[in-house]
């Protein structure tokens, strides 16, 4: 099967990307990603996964309520495929409860063995808008040119999903350090952490009730290089479209930046993560997910 995903100007099918070293331009992809769950009584007992993402990221996109577009169940799936890159309302933080999440299917609680292959890429807005600050088009084609080398690529990493009080949520600290590193052909990450904001806070969890381990929405990475990312979530939303099948959405916002004396500015971009997952049967789920 081959879940897909999105992003702003380029369409891609294929792996997860670096949420770290996400695109500074319209870039959307497609991706087939196979999963394969690890039981608890044994490393070797699996269940199989398949989905689809896309990856990289936007700088800036059309904004679109939540209340007429985003929060729609049907919506949120047509946009899988759509060229047409809106983006949602913030909605973090509207709840005042402290501990926001998007919550998972319960079947997808547990450790996976992924694989993930680009299928496509494509830019749908031009290639002005990833060649670099100057929209140079000669950076854009090679851009280009290096995402089209990836198509066909299987890379292999492992993606955590674990159980709250108040549903299944992404391990969010676990599978940013394994996406980076698995993209990356290498140990590129030094560490991962959660960071307290007013939207989810490791105080608001505790007294409601939740574990010191329940993963936050907000995470800060420091590379082994002189470099370090705060990744939040401004906006979020899920529906069950049927038995069995499930859509939801992230706006997750990225400042990235230098830790040595360099004088260049961070870099902030914004990414939405479309998710549609649908379970076949016990074992077997089929999803998409695109990145724009």
């Amino acid at each position: 099967m081959h879940p897909q995903n999105k992003m702003g100007g380029i369409h891609r099918r294929g792996h997860f990307l670096l949420s770290a070293i996400a695109s500074l331009g319209f870039l959307s992809a497609t991706l087939q990603l196979n999963i394969v769950k690890i039981n608890a009584l044994s490393c070797f007992e699996r269940r199989r996964f398949l989905e689809t993402t896309a990856a990289l990221s936007s700088i800036s996109t059309s904004l679109v309520s939540p209340a007429n577009a985003a929060d729609s169940a049907s919506l949120i799936a047509d946009r899988l495929d759509s060229d047409i890159i809106t983006t949602p309302s913030i909605t973090a933080g509207s709840k005042n409860s402290g501990h926001e999440n998007l919550y998972f299917p319960d079947w997808l609680e547990g450790d996976w063995d992924a694989t993930q292959t680009l299928m496509s890429t494509k830019a749908p807005l031009g290639l002005k808008y990833i060649g670099g600050p100057s929209g140079d088009t000669e950076i854009a084609r090679k851009t280009m040119d290096e995402q089209a080398k990836r198509i066909g690529e299987a890379v292999r990493l492992k993606l955590r999903f674990v159980s709250t009080k108040w549903g299944v949520v992404e391990d969010r600290a676990f599978n940013l350090r394994s996406r980076i590193d698995a993209f990356a052909g290498k140990q590129v990450v030094a560490s991962v952490n959660y960071a307290d904001v007013r939207e989810s806070n490791r105080e608001s969890v505790l007294k409601a009730g939740g574990a010191e381990s329940d993963p936050l929405t907000t995470t800060l990475v420091y590379f082994k290089g002189p470099a370090a990312q705060k990744q939040f979530i401004i906006s979020y939303g899920s529906n069950a479209l049927e038995e069995d099948e499930w859509a939801g959405y992230e706006l997750q916002r990225s400042i990235f930046a230098l830790t040595n004396n360099s004088i260049a500015p961070p870099v902030t971009t914004d990414t939405e993560a479309i998710y549609k997952f649908k379970r076949l049967t016990s074992d077997t789920v089929e999803g998409q997910l695109r990145l724009a």
